[in-house]
């Protein structure tokens, strides 16, 4: 399937590893341009090198706080400007503490919004700009199942992600005679190095993912592949009607609670 994305420029937060690195190949591998943006520059460089094995387009990786909002401003407009447009938007952000709605204090609520939901919405406001000018863009927030199917022990990435959510609901209307679509991505349990390092927490890796599959239908976690196929289409051409969507990739957990 052509999905008309040669030539298309990406802006991917979190891509030097997990499902934003994952994203980052598949598009790369479409031909997009694709540029990535994280803190710690020995894991972006290692991801550039990666992603420059695969690349149609060009790549570039780009070392950012992805919580301060004139960072994500000044990285966009230099993506935007050295690869000359930006087409699509990707969202990525790591997971407040584990634990129940009771044993956090409002700081950790506090600091789970500034942590999760304001930098999505920064780098969406700036990205927003370029594509109402290309009157073509593609947004698209990565989230978890937990704005579907609250989980007990993640009260906080429940509270913080749904408010995610509503802002991209809030978008659809307001874009949706720009040629910008807006989706939101909820991944469910995915073979990445936090999920292993939790898997591993008591020694045995394969024995923790083999624990965490036991409520998904397919008996299996998923892969970051299988969750960046997923989001390349929705950052398609082919996808140019659907919007406002949240699209689980869970593997059916979501339906056996």
């Amino acid at each position: 399937m052509e999905l008309g994305l040669a030539g298309r420029v990406a802006l991917i937060a979190g891509g030097s590893s997990g499902l934003g690195l994952a994203v980052a190949e598949e598009l790369a591998k479409e031909g997009a341009h694709v540029a990535i943006g994280a803190r710690d520059p020995e894991k972006l460089a290692r991801a550039e090198r990666r992603l420059k094995e695969v690349a149609r387009g060009r790549v570039l990786a780009t070392a950012v706080d992805l919580k301060d909002p004139g960072a994500v401003r000044h990285w966009v407009e230099e993506a935007a400007g050295t690869l000359g447009a930006l087409h699509i938007a990707v969202t990525n952000s790591g997971g407040p503490p584990l634990g129940p709605a009771t044993k956090f204090g409002v700081e950790a609520y506090r600091d789970a919004v500034d942590a999760v939901l304001l930098p999505p919405i920064s780098l969406a406001l700036a990205a927003l700009p370029h594509m109402k000018a290309a009157r073509w863009g593609r947004l698209l927030f990565i989230t978890s199942e937990t704005v579907v199917r609250p989980v007990a022990r993640f009260a906080l990435s429940g509270f913080s992600r749904l408010g995610i959510v509503g802002f991209a609901s809030a978008l659809v209307q307001e874009l949706g005679d720009c040629g910008v679509t807006v989706n939101v991505l909820a991944p469910g349990y995915t073979r990445t190095p936090p999920v292993e390092r939790t898997a591993g927490a008591e020694g045995d890796v394969d024995a923790g993912l083999r624990a965490m599959a036991a409520h998904i239908p397919m008996r299996r976690v998923g892969l970051p592949e299988e969750f960046a196929a997923a989001a390349t289409f929705l950052a398609s051409e082919r996808a140019s009607f659907i919007t406002g969507t949240v699209q689980l990739v869970d593997g059916g957990a979501s339906v056996v609670g």
